[in-house]
């Protein structure tokens, strides 16, 4: 059995994630929302102690794979916080090749969701297409008959597309991929000027989304074309940077501040008191679900050695907490939840805010699920 740790010292969590760059925040935010669950609970997850150990990608695979690689000479045994696809790719199937847990934060690739599903890989957050899926379920419930996409050039912004397409019947009349670093979108803005859609679809996330939004605005197509995202795209920090630039921009997600349930209430007033006015985003609320998750495998494998079968068998027979409301795991350890309508208005208080409108899909999984023969937990 591989140990997680052992009761009279601190199991060490492992964070590998973009804290540096233009997507920096994004890293942070998950990082923040994981260290305010700990701080909650005395510096401990689940009753047990944790020490949580944080290093920068960068934003590149190979950093992440080193990392990893040192975390695992460490004996860290539990890992979170990979932000980009492409980083996961470098590091996760290292992590899980040394028997270790690795508790997604945020992205979640069909990689490890269909026949490469793996025991030890868990998913707090979503599978990568579910916000495409939903932000075309949007775009079709909203009666667009043509659209228009733009994602960057890496694995989930590829199946962003597909997954989009998936669930959208309309017409796409154009689709571009664009850089990971790009910040200049004026012949994408032409592109869509030439191309007349009714809608278009853009997952540029972090620093990417605000300036693709900025640019969307001041060339005068936010005015005639809409906009439907999902909250890569459009998340608290995004719409405090871009203001009433987003006024009525569509937006999908799996969470929201105004969320009414207990523990996202306590979430969000913990984070304000902590933070003040730094805007929860969803990575944050993700970094923050991924330790409420974790902490439910550790309070069931104690007490003494934890090991990963019993770790496993404690966290797929816990009822999880979640700042989502609903929360279950589907066959391949990702989320089944519910998906809303967001929409960028002002609030009385005359600053932009994210209102929650209505359900876009419910209980929704994955496409990849039945394609995963996961062993079972007993």
């Amino acid at each position: 059995m591989v140990a997680l740790g052992h009761a009279q010292e601190p199991v060490k969590i492992g964070m590998i994630t973009t804290l540096s760059g233009p997507a920096g925040y994004l890293g942070q935010d998950i990082r923040d929302g994981f260290q305010l669950a700990i701080d909650e609970s005395g510096g401990a997850l689940g009753g047990v102690s944790v020490e949580l150990v944080v290093e920068d990608d960068g934003l590149k695979p190979g950093n992440a794979r080193q990392i990893a690689e040192g975390m695992l000479a460490d004996d860290i045994k539990l890992f979170t916080g990979i932000v980009f696809a492409n980083v996961a790719f470098a590091a996760v199937p290292e992590i899980l090749d040394n028997e270790a847990v690795y508790v997604s934060a945020n992205t979640a690739s069909s990689t490890f969701a269909g026949q490469d599903c793996h025991p030890n890989y868990f998913v707090s957050s979503w599978q990568d297409d579910s916000q495409g899926e939903s932000a075309g379920a949007l775009a079709q419930s909203l009666g667009h008959k043509t659209a228009f996409l733009v994602a960057p050039n890496y694995q989930a912004g590829k199946e962003t597309m597909v997954a989009f397409k998936r669930f959208y019947k309309g017409e796409v009349v154009g689709e571009i991929y664009t850089g990971l670093d790009q910040t200049d979108f004026a012949a994408e803005m032409a592109q869509i000027r030439a191309a007349k859609p009714d809608v278009v679809y853009e997952f540029e996330p972090g620093g990417l989304g605000i300036a693709f939004i900025r640019q969307y605005q001041q060339a005068g197509l936010l005015d005639q074309i809409p906009l439907v995202v999902h909250p890569a795209s459009m998340d608290h920090v995004i719409l405090g940077a871009v203001g009433e630039a987003a006024a009525g921009l569509q937006v999908t997600s799996h969470w929201n501040d105004d969320f009414d349930n207990p523990v996202n209430k306590a979430f969000v007033e913990a984070w304000r008191e902590k933070y003040d006015d730094r805007p929860a985003t969803y990575y944050a609320a993700q970094g923050y679900d991924a330790a409420l998750l974790i902490a439910a495998g550790l309070a069931g494998s104690k007490p003494g050695v934890e090991d990963v079968a019993a770790f496993r068998k404690a966290l797929l027979g816990a009822e999880i907490p979640s700042v989502r409301g609903s929360f279950e795991f589907g066959p391949n350890q990702h989320p089944v939840q519910d998906w809303y309508a967001l929409k960028a208005v002002k609030s009385d208080a005359g600053r932009m805010v994210l209102k929650t409108e209505a359900k876009v899909l419910t209980a929704h999984g994955d496409s990849y699920a039945g394609g995963c023969d996961m062993p079972s937990a007993e």
